[in-house]
């Protein structure tokens, strides 16, 4: 943006200056050439000013929209679901969990993220989810079925263990931005990277190893650990701390 505008202040005083010279070969007011071209520069900067300042609300636009949803995600977990230990899962978590997300410094999404869907089959699918927690990565749905976190709830509380609600994340941009259209879905990241949280702008991502089908979770990450991709030392790691849980 910095180039741009030197560029264009320079090109809009090159064009004042260059049409009031042409005005008239003698005689010519030095001054007035020298207010003229100082004008233009003025109104540029303004302009540059204005397209920044739409930036910025944009940017603010977005964080308010993101945090209008969080607070939707606390109202529904106070009015119609049940907390903590009285019902099989604990939303309360999910909703910090999501908390968390939002307010986290770039660079901390997850680096081994697993696809999901509650449509897959339950026994499948809780195999899935606790190998992926002990392995210390996430099991990300797009969001809520049918958009009823009730029956979010009562499908996941079939297939999560209370310690495992800290590996769940409902996340639509993750999903946009590795483009995943089948689960389950592997994803090993080489570093860390930052999620685009605007509905039109593009998640710039690292280099990465992806697997889809219905493989395990073991099955996934030692085809990445073996196969010295960009993601390999992050599946190696996954798969010891699995190794481990068990």
């Amino acid at each position: 943006m910095r180039l741009l505008t030197l560029g264009g202040l320079a090109l809009l005083c090159t064009a004042g200056l260059s049409t009031l010279l042409a005005q008239s070969v003698d005689g010519v007011d030095v001054q007035a050439v020298k207010k003229r071209a100082a004008d233009l520069a003025t109104e540029a900067q303004a302009f540059v000013e204005q397209v920044k300042d739409r930036g910025d609300r944009f940017r603010e636009d977005a964080a308010t929209v993101q945090t209008d949803g969080l607070e939707n995600m606390r109202r529904v977990a106070s009015t119609d679901l049940p907390k903590g230990p009285a019902g099989a899962v604990d939303f309360d978590e999910i909703v910090q969990g999501a908390a968390g997300n939002i307010g986290a410094n770039g660079g901390e999404a997850p680096r081994f993220i697993v696809f999901a869907s509650l449509s897959m089959p339950e026994n499948s699918l809780r195999q899935l989810v606790r190998d992926t927690a002990d392995a210390g990565g996430v099991v990300v749905f797009r969001g809520f079925p049918n958009n009823s976190a009730k029956d979010f709830v009562a499908r996941l509380s079939k297939v999560v263990d209370q310690g495992q609600l800290a590996s769940i994340g409902i996340d639509p941009r993750l999903f946009r931005a590795f483009e995943v259209q089948a689960v389950p879905t592997y994803v090993t990241v080489s570093s860390d990277f930052d999620l685009c949280a605007g509905f039109s702008c593009q998640t710039k991502l690292p280099p990465y190893d992806r697997m889809i089908g219905n493989v395990t979770v073991e099955y996934a990450l030692t085809t990445f650990a073996e196969g010295n991709g960009p993601g390999a030392r992050i599946a190696a790691v996954a798969l010891s701390n699995m190794k481990r849980s068990r």
